[in-house]
């Protein structure tokens, strides 16, 4: 018994019955619609690309095959028709019937599906976005003697298939008809629905038309004869605004054989951030894939706005946007060639319409050549920067200056261009985006070149001393001068330089602001940070103060005997220099200019009392 139990224990038992998932179709078409789709426009796009498919699909086994797509409007209804491969009974039951299935996996049509627009078997289901039903009549290319078959669908998930009489589609090809679900008429309007096929369809290589409307135009514009270079300019320039809203700068051929890309990119009238991201429009064999491709071309390559058409790109599964893979990498690279090409030809031939690219979009190029040397050799004549000479070039400069100086902020620039300028000591402002790194990668393309950043004791050092015997004369004055400012970190210089207009002269670099900064930190710290900063204590050089012993004012200043007065006048001499310096201040510097300010209104009023 325990035997026999305990084998009838150990007996297989029978496996469950599979069961086949429900779909809700509404579910899915809200799926879609809101997070698959941008818009339900698409579903134009959808019923074009089944249609072409078709009809490369057909013309695969028969070349002479038509090849047309007639589309037509009625309220709230439209309906597709095709001379494609068409469908039998057996292929509609096996394809449409199931959802995601794609119809290109039929016998027939995977022979061509290299030239397929599409990867992935959305198909019909994307028009349930704007219909509440769908109507397909179908007659195969491949089977003649098989009766038209019709599948209709509603959008609560149900169908049903059945065969025609002979005459209802008497030659191959299928018709799509659809009727409009509620609130989306608009969508299958006739004046919209020509907008959204010329928009997606243009560059079909097929027949497309709305009623009578010629939706297809071909060749495309970069491809077409013109009479002349400036005709092709003007036609490129009506496309560019056709499509993007502005008249271009240039525009620059895009011919990649090898990617299977043609096209052109224009030259932006006007210059924007680098970081704004480009909406390129891309169409996939003639379709149009996309109007916001981001990632086309190369961060750098900011200034161009791109059309083209490729075979060789893969889109993701919404066909809005391109899948990142290696293809795409290597399209980019080629891409950006191009742009490099067209910028390195126009600086040998054309150097008119580069000074005019330059003066808008320099950003980019900057942006370009300090990751290309060859770039940057290429655009030292042209590449503008802002110097005490003058708006000039990298070549330009370094031509006149033995060493080129160069600072790293536009404030540091802004306290040494006056007086650097009268002394002739040559400097760049290298305050703005890439203009550092460049002018440090200026000695690999140009060698023997001396690239040195401009310090405090640079520019003290290119100033005239004063005669030992003066500055003994006014050691009083200068020590008083030093003990007023020497609780703010800055120490003072009496040097000789013209301009005689600039009394005095506030001198520091980032490794004086950093130990400011550091002893400011350590004055609000606890005890116990106070000490870590303490330890960080550096032997970094001090802001100073130069005087201008040229400038009568301080002359004046120097003759004074009240240290209390000469300190309150050389407080407002240093006050003074920060702002001309445009440098930020601190509390205790706008502390200093309150000070100075009223101490002065105090003694010219009290000494106008005394007179």
């Amino acid at each position: 018994m325990d035997s026999q139990t305990s084998q009838s224990s150990q007996a297989p038992q029978p496996s469950p019955s599979p069961h086949t998932f429900q779909v809700d179709l509404r579910g899915l078409v809200d799926l879609l619609s809101h997070h698959l789709y941008s818009s339900p426009k698409v579903y134009l796009r959808e019923l074009l690309q089944n249609a072409v498919d078709a009809i490369t699909a057909r013309r695969a086994a028969e070349p002479d095959a038509p090849a047309s797509v007639r589309l037509f409007t009625e309220p709230g209804a439209l309906r597709v028709e095709d001379s494609g491969i068409g469908l039998t009974e057996a292929d509609v039951h096996d394809l449409l019937a199931t959802i995601g299935r794609s119809s290109k996996r039929a016998d027939g049509l995977q022979e061509a599906r290299s030239d397929f627009l599409g990867q992935f078997g959305i198909g019909l289901l994307a028009c349930f976005v704007v219909a509440e039903r769908i109507r397909v009549v179908s007659r195969s290319a491949r089977t003649p003697d098989a009766a038209p078959v019709e599948w209709t669908a509603t959008d609560d998930g149900s169908y049903t298939v059945r065969t025609l009489p002979d005459d209802a589609r008497p030659e191959p090809g299928t018709t799509v008809h659809l009727v409009a679900r509620a609130g989306a008429a608009e969508w299958l309007a006739e004046d919209r629905v020509l907008a959204l096929a010329r928009d997606f369809g243009s560059l079909l290589p097929y027949d497309v038309r709305v009623g009578e409307e010629a939706v297809t135009d071909l060749p495309a514009p970069w491809d077409r004869p013109y009479p002349s270079p400036a005709a092709r300019r003007v036609a490129l320039g009506r496309h560019c605004h056709d499509l993007f809203g502005f008249r271009p700068l240039d525009a620059i051929e895009l011919d990649v054989p090898l990617a299977g890309i043609r096209g052109v990119a224009y030259v932006l009238p006007s210059a924007v951030s680098p970081a704004q991201r480009a909406g390129h429009r891309v169409h996939l064999k003639g379709m149009l894939l996309t109007e916001r491709a981001e990632q086309l071309l190369p961060d750098w390559a900011f200034f161009v706005r791109c059309v083209l058409d490729t075979d060789s790109l893969r889109p993701t599964a919404s066909r809005e946007s391109l899948y990142e893979d290696e293809t795409l990498a290597a399209v980019r690279e080629a891409l950006g060639e191009r742009i490099r090409a067209w910028l390195t030809d126009l600086a040998a031939g054309d150097p008119e319409r580069l000074a005019a690219f330059l003066a808008v979009h320099h950003l980019g190029v900057k942006s370009l050549a300090r990751h290309d040397r060859e770039m940057l050799r290429v655009m030292l004549p042209w590449l503008p920067f802002e110097t005490t000479d003058g708006r000039l070039s990298l070549e330009e400069f370094a031509r006149r200056h033995r060493v080129v100086h160069f600072t790293r902020t536009v404030e540091e620039y802004r306290q040494v261009a006056p007086i650097a300028s009268a002394q002739g000591v040559g400097v760049i402002n290298c305050g703005y985006t890439y203009d550092s790194e460049l002018v440090e990668a200026l000695p690999s393309v140009r060698p023997g070149t001396v690239v040195a950043e401009l310090d405090a004791d640079t520019v003290t050092a290119h100033l005239d001393a004063v005669d030992p015997a003066v500055e003994l004369a006014l050691s009083g004055f200068l020590a008083t001068a030093r003990a007023t400012l020497d609780p703010l970190g800055c120490d003072v210089v009496l040097r000789a330089f013209h301009p005689l207009s600039v009394p005095a002269l506030h001198l520091d670099d980032r490794a004086a602001r950093h130990e400011q900064a550091r002893a400011q930190a350590e004055e609000q710290a606890d005890d116990l940070w106070a000490g870590i900063l303490g330890s960080l204590r550096g032997e970094a050089p001090r802001a100073r103060l130069v005087l201008n012993h040229l400038s009568p004012l301080i002359r004046r200043i120097g003759s004074l005997g009240e240290p209390e007065l000469i300190g309150t006048a050389v407080e407002s001499l240093y006050g003074q220099a920060l702002l001309m310096a445009q440098r930020p201040l601190r509390p205790a510097d706008s502390a200093l200019l309150n000070r100075a300010f009223i101490g002065l209104l105090e003694w010219a009023t009290n000494g106008e009392g005394d007179r």
